[in-house]
Parts: C-alpha cells; structure tokens; sequence
C-alpha cells in the first residue's frame, strides 16, 4: 500500500465497557467439536501465516514513524467527536469506505479459504452457550495488493481445538500461529492508545491476574495451560474474530468487515469510560463467573459424547452390552430409530411378534430423550410386576448416565413429582398410577417437562375399565402438550389406522422374529403343522412315538408327558392351562410318571430353592410344588404368594426349572421365554381363545441368542377342530374404546377430570375434547344409535345429579361446569364412580366415633370395595373371629352395620328377615383378614385360618395399600376429613409392606420381598445405605442362592433410591434458600 494510505489509516481507540452477559455461559465454554473440508482448513490456516507475515513487514518499516504534532495533540475523552475527521460512515473518501476496497481487493485471494460451514460451526458454538462474542477491536488493516495468497493441498488443520482434540501435532501447529498472529495484533492495539487508557488498561490487567491467581479452577479447555484466564479468554475471542474475518466475503451471506467494524465502533461511541473501581468490580465478577462456568461446564460434559449410537453416548452400547449382553441391534431396530418419523418426534406405533426386541427400542428412545433433549420420559407398563422388573433393569443406566428413576405403582409415587433442576427423571408406571401422574402434572403446569411417553402392550386400550384409563390418560397428553411425544407398541394389533387416527401418529411393523416360529396341532396322537396354504389349515408331520402303559393312558389321555419328555430336562418349556387348579395337577400328574433320572438334573439347586420357598413362608411349604420342584417342575399363577412366584421365575430363567404348568397372565406378564410351548386346551376357563391371546402365547418360543427355533403345540379335541382353523388363520383382533365400558364410567371419569383440571369446562368444550379420542374414532361401530353430542350431555347430565359438578352462569351467558369438593377429591384420588358418594358416607360417619384403640376401625375404611365380589365369607369362621373382639372393637362393628346377631344367625343357618347391607357384611369380612394379617405378617397362616388361597390374601394386601394411598388424596381434598390424613399415611406404609419395621428400609428397594430382606437383615444389611454400599461379590458369597447379577441389580436399585431420596432432600434445601422473586420492594 501507498505510505499516504497507511497514514490516512490511524485511527483512535477508546477503552469499551464490558457488556453485561445474559446467558450463562461463557467463552469458556467448550464449542462442540464439528468438521470442515481439509482444503478449506489449511487455506484459513496458510492465509494467517502469511497474514502475519505482511503485518511483520508492515510494521518493521514504519517503527520509526513519527506521529505528527497534531495527532500527537488528540486526546480521546468521552464526550469528545469519537471518530474524529472520518465522520461519515458512507462517504467513500471516509476510512470505511477504503477498508472496504482493501478487502475487496484482498477477497478473491482468501476467498477459497472461506469455510462458511466451519464459521458457522464457531458462531453456532458460541451462540449456543448463550454468549457474544467480545467486541471486535479496531484493527490496522495493511496489505499489499499485488500479494497473492496460495495455499497448497495439504493436511487437515483445524483453527480451533479443545484440549481433547485426538491430533496433537495439528493442534500445537495451528496453536502456535494463532499465538504468534495475536501476540503481534496485541502489540499493534496498544500502539495508538492515549496515555490514560493505557494506564487504565494497565490496572485491569494487573486485577485480572491477581484474580486469576486465586481461582482454584481447571485449566481452560481450549489451549494447554495458560498463564492467566484473561490470556485465554482474549487469546479465544481474537481466534474467532480472525476466523470470522476470513470467512466474511462469501458469497455476501455474512456480513463484511467494514459491517463489522462500523457496527463495532458504533458501539463504541455510544459506551462510556468506566471508572477504574468499577472496572476492577466488572472484572473479578466476569473473570470469576467465567471460570465457574467452564468447570460446570466440563463436567457435566465429560462423559458425554452424543452421537454414535443412534444420537446417544458411546458409554449407551457399552452399558447394554454389559448389563443385556446386547452387541449389536437387529435390522429392523436400525430402521426404526432412524425413520423420518422418530427423527422429527412425530408420534409412533410400532408392532412386532413377541420377542422381537420392542422393548430395546423404546428404551434407546427414553434414554434420547433423557440425556439428548434433557426432558423426562414417562413409561407405562401394564402390571406391577413389570414395573419392578423394569426398574431393577434400568437402575444401573440412571446411576451410570446421572438420571433418576422413580417407580409409580401399588401405593408408590408422588403427585405431583419432584420438579428436580439438575437431574432428568424416568417415571416408570402402571396405567392406573400413569394417569393419576399425568393429571398431577397437567395441574401443576408441567407436563410439556415430560418430552416422551412410551407405552407398552398398547392393545390394551381394547381390555375393559383399564383400557378406559389409558385412552384417557393419551386423549389428556394429546389435547395438554403438543411437544410430548408418543410412542406405542404392542405385538397383537389389528386397526392400526384406528389408533393412527386417534395418536395421530405414524405405523411401523414388521414381522420379524429373532427365532423362527414353527406352530402345531396335537390330533389324537399325531402332530400337524399349521400352514394356511392347506386346505385345512393343518399339514400331518409326524406320529407320537412315546410308549404308554395303559395306567398312563388313563392319566395322559392327551400324551403330555409325550411332549415335555422330548425338550426336558436340557430345554426349557412352558405349558399354558385352563385354569389354576389344572395347573397343579397337571404338573403332579407329569411327576408321578417321570423318569427318576430327571431328579439328578441340578439337584443341589433345586434342594436349595426348596428351602428358599420354605424359607419365604416361614416354614410353610406348598404340598404340590414339594412334590414337583425336585423332578424340575413347578406351576405359575395368581395363587402363588409374590415370594414364591419370584422364586420360581428365577429359578426357570436360570434353567434350574425345565418346565412351568401356568396360566394364560404369564403370556402377558414376565418374560419368560422357552423351547417349546404347549397349549393345553383351546380355552381359558371356559371361553374359546382369542387370537390375539393366542399368539401371545405361542410367542413365548424360542429364546433369542439360545435357540435355534421354537415351537408351540395347540393339543385339539376333534370337536374343536373347526375353531382352532379359525384361531390359527383369521386376523388378530380389533382393538376397541372401552369408555362405554361397565355404563359409561370411563367417559364419566373423563369429563369429570376434563372440568376439575380445567382443560374445557363448557358442553361445547367437552364435546370437542371428546371428539379427539379413540371412541369418537370408533363411535358408528360402538354407539351407531346416539350421536356424540347426545352421549356427552347425558354424562354431564349423570355427574350433575350424582353431586359431583354444577353449572354455573358464564360471562356471556353460556354455561360454565365446575366440579364440587367432592368431585374434585374424587378424580384427585382416582376413586371409581361407583363408589365415591359410599366412601364419603363411611368416612362421614366414621369421624362421629372413629375407634383408635385398635386398628381394625381405619382397615375396614380402606378395604378395596372391588374386591368383595372375590370372596364369600365362611360364616363359621366369620363368627369365631368376631367373637375374639374386644368390646371397642364389637361395638365399632355394630356402629358401621355389621351386628352380632346377624353373623350369629348366618352361622347357624336361620333365615333372616331383617335387610343388612351385604356389601358393608362382607367388606367387614376381608377388613378381618386384613386385621389378622397385620398381626400374623404370615401370609400362609392367614390364609389357613380364613380357608383361602394365599395368593388371594396377598393380593387384596396389595390392593388395600393402594386404594390406602388413593383415600389419603381423596381426604386431602376434604377439609372436613383432615384428621384422617395422617393416619391415612401411616397404614399405607404398613400395608405396602406387612413386615416388621426394620426390614422395612430394605423391602423399598425395587424387587426385594420379605424373604430376602431376612436375609439381608440377618447378614447386616439393615439399611439403605448398607444396601446401597454393598459389594456384590460378597453378596454372592454372603446370601444364599443369590446370583451375580441379582447382586447387581439390588446394589444398582439400592443406589438409585438412595440417590433419589439424596435429590429429593437437596432439591427442598434448594427451594427453601432461594431468593423469592416476588419479593416486596
């Protein structure tokens, strides 16, 4: 350039006032690692060398350059003309407008290396983290245009890195640049600086440093270790602004640097000079913010590196892979994760056979959604049991990847949840604890926080009062959050467009299966194979060779012990029976006849589950399953108490069990897997089955990673011929509304929790709601005769009457329904319709003599009403155990209508001509056996006494707890019922668990039951935290028949409570110390 030029180009400096930042974050904060082309990097890189090389040059032949006098004379004060002579920003002759031609001049030379996506990737960083970049500072821009700028192809060279960058070498190369390049500019800025700034420059430096020197922090991220973080925080800014210089010309989509500049020194004229105390403050404040910022920063993000596993972290794959054994996902799970639909968080329904991997794909989503969006997720699963399950499987992920996981079933679960901070939760529910859930966060507003919903088993919404609930509980997410996601699967679903339409949501299925499914007919005594192709449906295969005495043929009529005896004791199989009790005594029929040598088989492990089970009843054994379990036999269903059934489960997984005789709720419950299937009989109970049962059962064969194939065996009767073509050939099932289901009570819990969470609460508002679900989808096939309209204000009309919501006049005169207090208490405490106006009654009349010399009074108003038409009294026992009462006790009993005298006579068989309530004679029934049970805390001795089965009795416990929980919130709402509340609390707990105390810090860990919280109690583990602490190989070696990863599971469960807890308490501290933000000034 022309020597007149290069003194026309000296401009003033004045020192800028550090904006104030409004994101927390900083320059420090790391910009994720991203890309670009290597040409374009080693050009940008090569242009800064040379760059440096001109500025060099420039500055060596003009260090003797004296300033004339009256540059000399200018000083540069706040209120002086800021720009001096160049002050207008559009003249062409003005300073910009020659920049301007510089740039031009030098753009076609640097312009290649240009990388507008790598700017992008820098100003994206750092917009990101919420921060803006620091202002640009007024450069003396000086080339020769006869320059030319070359850059050969060579390597790659990125111009930022963090410390984490894999090529060394390529990062000190361009590190060295940059710092030779800055240092030289530094120099330059503080050539032209009045002698006041540079002394004031001078100052914040010096409090800068000594700042610095006293942060404890880590070293920045971004360059090797420094000697002050103001060094790093303007070496980062000049690196950008570089960077940002020369992607500046391309194709005029950034702005220029004469844009930058004039924008830059507009800003400055309108800054103020600070004073020097206030600049000092300003400094500390940023210099220490910045630095606590970076250290939150790397450590939240350490560990995380999103993006190769389906958008997750590496540490995801390694995590399945050691708790699943899962290396690699199945074709179909690849093409799910990555369809438009998932992508972009649409809604999804997707169905595969059983054993196809579902499950693994709605978990890679939640986990998506935890760790990559930071919202909780919401997963529905339909029996307590799965829940369990599912939180014991997920434990080790939460603690691994730093979520919580908080279990919703039986009387677990708070309402609202905890609204954490820090933390990301993962709500694993049962249907009815999900919608209770849903409801207490449309309440409290906070429902969006929840960004996916995963259902399984979502033929469900097809199956009576609970598929009215989960209809519901999707219709309410639908209408409330339009950011919820949602997911759906299901192994058996038919009007997959029905479902669409009303989840609006896209259709994914396939027929994949991990292991081929091979399916048979027994005939007589020749094995069919089923191939629709046929004629008729069955295809001959092969005779039964199996050798049969003739006592056996009485007993085996249909050759099942033909059938086991080709797959035990080596291979698992699982034979699904009629009814319960054909269960056991088809497993004591195939025992009696079995071969001794079975009982060789893992006969140590089979004596030492004896004991287990003996142990879990305090001494009590099953006749039955004494008799079975040596032979590898054992049978599954309700009656069962939950000890045993654990016990048994894990004993058949772990292939100590061959052969289980169970019921048609096992195809729906645990995954249980095996060889072989054998369906007894065409029916449960005495109906034919479905299809859609059918094919959960048949699914149950072959075990992935194990088998080769598997197999099911439907054993026919002639007479069955025809329906069992149909059940093999037809579709599966539609699936159904059940809101008309049982007159109406799922539409009326609807409406009734639409007006009391305020989501519409006018007729014409709760029409269109109702026209958004499933049953408005379906509502010419369900309710051809009425119109939707006329449904929906007759069930108004219902909850009017009933008492449990009004109408009131609304501002323009149309009608506005609220609910009353007892309408609100009852859809607060999802108390069933049928029963709310009762449960007031009872605990109205309670509160006029409530007896609290013995607990008998509170048990009888928490019996479950649903359960009374499970079981009839034995009038005898009922007489022998009333008359064991006490005064108080009999007196209470005569005060909520069950006298003396009428059990008496029941007993001794008179006819009675006075009316009781048979409802509140045998709800008073089971409060006794919920009585003695509290007592006894032996499931088997209760049972004994009241002569019925134990699975029943721990069924109605497990029912009491939660219709205990669901009383505490409906007195909650009441503030007449307040006494209760309390009182409420505390026998939740007692019946949640029926243990004596001190197990029962162990028994809420997920999974762990009465009988080995002894064992854990026995052994020293008495705590949580002893739990939680544990090593799990000496758990192994410790507790009897515990397994490695049993040990796992329990310690991983036994951290995640207790971390919750930990959370929970620290998230009140937090609330509690929080500066309140309404605050009267």
């Amino acid at each position: 350039m022309s020597s007149e030029f290069e003194s026309e180009l000296r401009v003033k400096r004045v020192s800028v006032r550090k904006r104030s930042r409004d994101g927390k974050s900083s320059c420090l904060t790391p910009v994720k690692k991203k890309t670009c082309s290597p040409s374009h990097s080693c050009e940008a890189a090569m242009y800064k060398v040379q760059l440096h090389h001109h500025d060099t040059e420039w500055r060596e032949k003009n260090e003797t350059t004296e300033l004339t006098p009256d540059m000399q004379d200018k000083e540069c004060h706040s209120d002086d003309d800021l720009f001096g002579d160049y002050d207008s920003l559009a003249n062409e002759s003005s300073f910009l407008a020659k920049l301007d031609d510089v740039e031009h001049n030098f753009a076609p030379a640097f312009a290649p290396a240009c990388s507008s996506p790598y700017l992008e990737t820098v100003k994206h960083g750092y917009a990101n983290n919420g921060n803006t970049v620091a202002e640009m500072r007024n450069l003396e821009a000086h080339s020769d245009g006869k320059h030319k700028v070359k850059c050969p192809d060579t390597e790659d060279f990125t111009v930022l890195k963090t410390v984490n960058c894999r090529d060394d070498t390529k990062s000190c190369h361009v590190g060295n640049a940059d710092s030779i390049l800055i240092s030289d500019l530094m120099d330059d800025f503080s050539d032209d600086l009045p002698s006041s700034q540079l002394m004031l420059q001078q100052e914040n430096k010096t409090v800068t440093k000594q700042t610095s020197s006293e942060q404890s922090g880590p070293l920045n991220p971004f360059r090797g270790e420094m000697s002050s973080v103001k060094e790093d925080e303007d070496l980062i800014r000049h690196s950008l602004n570089s960077v940002t210089h020369l992607a500046e010309p391309v194709l005029n989509r950034r702005r220029s640097l004469k844009d930058h500049l004039k924008s830059t020194m507009t800003g400055n004229a309108r800054a103020q000079s600070p004073q020097v105390s206030r600049a000092k403050q300003q400094k500390d404040a940023v210099v220490t913010k910045e630095i606590n910022l970076a250290v939150k920063t790397i450590e939240s993000t350490s560990d995380v590196d999103l993006g190769p596993f389906f958008g997750l972290p590496s540490k995801v794959k390694e995590l399945f892979q050691k708790h699943r054994g899962i290396k690699e996902l199945y074709e179909w799970q690849r093409t799910c994760l990555t369809l438009e639909s998932v992508q972009q968080r649409k809604n999804l329904i997707y169905s595969l056979p059983t054993s196809g991997g579902k499950t693994l794909v709605a978990e890679i989503l939640i986990l998506r959604e935890l760790l990559c969006r930071k919202k909780d997720a919401l997963f529905i699963l339909p029996y307590v049991a799965i829940v369990q399950e599912k939180v014991r499987g997920l434990a080790s992920f939460g603690l691994e990847l730093d979520f919580i996981i908080e279990e919703y079933a039986g009387s677990k679960g708070k309402y609202p949840p905890i609204k954490r901070r820090l933390k990301n939760s993962l709500f694993i529910a049962t249907i009815e604890k999900g919608h209770s859930l849903v409801n207490s966060l449309i309440e409290a507003n906070r429902l969006e926080n929840v960004g996916l919903i995963v259902v399984d088993e979502l033929h469900m919404l097809g199956e009576g009062s609970r598929g009215a609930i989960l209809e519901i509980t999707l219709a309410k997410v639908l209408f409330a959050s339009k950011t919820t996601q949602i997911i759906g699967m299901s192994a058996t679903l038919n009007n997959v467009g029905d479902l669409q339409k009303f989840l609006k949501a896209e259709n994914y299925s396939s027929d994949f299966r991990p292991v081929q499914l091979k399916e048979y007919v027994k005939l007589s005594d020749c094995i069919y194979e089923v191939d629709c192709k046929e004629e008729d449906c069955f295809k001959f295969s092969r005779p039964l060779s199996f050798k049969y005495s003739s006592n056996m043929k009485k007993m085996d009529p249909d050759h099942l012990i033909a059938l086991v005896t080709e797959v035990i004791p080596m291979h698992s199989c699982l034979m699904f029976c009629p009814t319960k009790k054909n269960c056991e005594n088809v497993a004591g029929m195939i025992c009696k006849y079995l071969n001794k040598c079975f009982i060789q088989h893992r006969e140590k492990e089979k004596t030492d589950l004896l004991d287990e089970i003996r142990s879990a009843g305090n001494g009590s054994i099953c006749s039955v399953l004494k008799r079975t379990i040596p032979f590898g036999i054992a049978y599954h269903h309700s009656g069962l108490t939950n000890d045993e059934r654990k016990l048994i489960e894990e004993a058949y997984s772990a292939g100590v069990l061959c052969l289980l005789t169970c019921t048609s709720t096992l195809a729906a419950g645990v995954n249980l897997p095996a060889r072989r299937v054998i369906l007894r009989s065409p029916y449960v109970a005495t109906e034919f089955l479905k299809r859609n049962q059918y094919k959960q059962m048949v699914g149950r064969a072959g075990r992935a990673g194990i088998d080769t194939s598997g197999e099911s065996i439907l054993i026919l009767q002639e007479k069955d011929k025809l329906l069992a073509k149909a059940l093999v050939s037809r579709p599966l099932e539609n699936c159904y509304s059940n809101l008309m289901h049982d007159n109406r009570k799922g539409l009326q819990s609807l409406i009734l929790s639409l007006i009391g969470l305020n989501i519409s609460r006018t007729p014409a508002d709760i029409h269109e709601f109702v026209s958004c679900t499933l049953f408005s989808v379906q509502q010419e096939h369900l309710s051809s005769e009425k119109n939707l309209w006329d449904i929906t204000m007759e069930t108004v009309s219902f909850l009017t009457e009933k008492g449990l919501i009004m109408s009131t006049a609304g501002s323009h005169g149309d009608t506005v329904l609220e609910v009353t207090k007892l309408g609100r208490a009852t859809y607060k405490g999802s108390i069933d319709l049928s029963y709310c106006d009762v449960l007031y009654s009872d605990l109205k009349r309670g509160l006029g003599g409530l007896v609290l010399d013995s607990i008998l009074h509170l048990i009888y108003l928490v019996t479950p009403y649903d359960m009374v038409a499970h079981c009839k009294p034995d009038w005898m026992i009922y007489f022998r155990q009333f008359t064991q009462l006490t005064a108080v006790e009999q007196n209470m009993a005569s005060m909520v209508g069950v006298p003396e005298s009428y059990i008496a006579k029941k007993a001794s068989g008179q006819s009675l001509k006075k009316g009781v309530d048979s409802l509140t004679v045998n709800r008073f029934y089971l409060a006794f056996v919920l009585f003695a049970l509290l007592k006894e805390t032996n499931v088997w001795v209760v049972a004994d006494k009241f002569n019925l089965a134990r699975g029943f009795v721990q069924s109605l416990l497990g029912s009491s707890s939660a219709f205990c929980s669901c009383v505490v919130h409906f007195t909650e709402e009441l503030e007449e019922f307040w006494a209760y509340r309390a009182l409420f609390i505390e026998l939740t707990k007692r019946l949640t668990y029926c243990v004596k105390a001190e197990l029962i810090p162990l028994m809420e860990v997920a999974g762990i039951l009465e009988a080995r919280a002894k064992q854990l109690y026995g052994a020293g583990y008495k705590t949580l935290a002893h739990l939680a602490n544990a090593d799990p190989n000496v758990l192994t070696k410790t507790i009897q028949n515990m397994s490695k990863r049993q040990a796992n599971q329990m310690v991983a469960s036994a951290k995640m409570l207790l971390t919750e807890k930990a959370e929970a308490l620290q998230e009140e501290v937090d609330e509690l110390l929080t500066f309140p933000s309404d605050l009267p000034s």
